[in-house]
């Protein structure tokens, strides 16, 4: 199946949607620092579904499936920071949020798949 079926593939280019969303809303001095962060996180997890699905390991596979769950935590992560430094509410995240836990529990489910073959 290519990277682009993926329903996790998918689901995370919809999660980076909502952070671009997000993090239009953060205050000017924050565009270069969070909102870059945040973006550069979301932007990841896709990104290296679609590079670990090219390659021609599954060793190198799960590697990238790896790497976009440290990216999914650091945004959730972020998310969180935006909330407690008062940028954001708990209402403007709560669907970034859920996008991002759905996101964390397929690279999980994936990553155990990989495991196994």
């Amino acid at each position: 199946m290519h990277y682009k079926e993926m329903v996790v593939w998918q689901k995370a280019m919809t999660l980076v949607e909502e952070v671009y969303k997000n993090t239009a809303r953060l205050p000017k001095q924050e565009q270069f620092g969070l909102a870059s962060q945040m973006q550069r996180a979301a932007v990841s997890i896709p990104s290296n579904i679609a590079e670990g699905q090219s390659r021609h390991s599954k060793k190198e596979y799960l590697h990238f499936v790896s790497i976009a769950q440290g990216s999914k935590a650091e945004l959730y992560t972020q998310i969180q920071i935006c909330v407690r430094l008062g940028f954001l509410s708990l209402e403007d995240t709560e669907k970034t949020s859920m996008i991002c836990e759905e996101v964390g529990k397929m690279l999980y489910a994936l990553a155990n798949k990989l495991r196994q073959e």
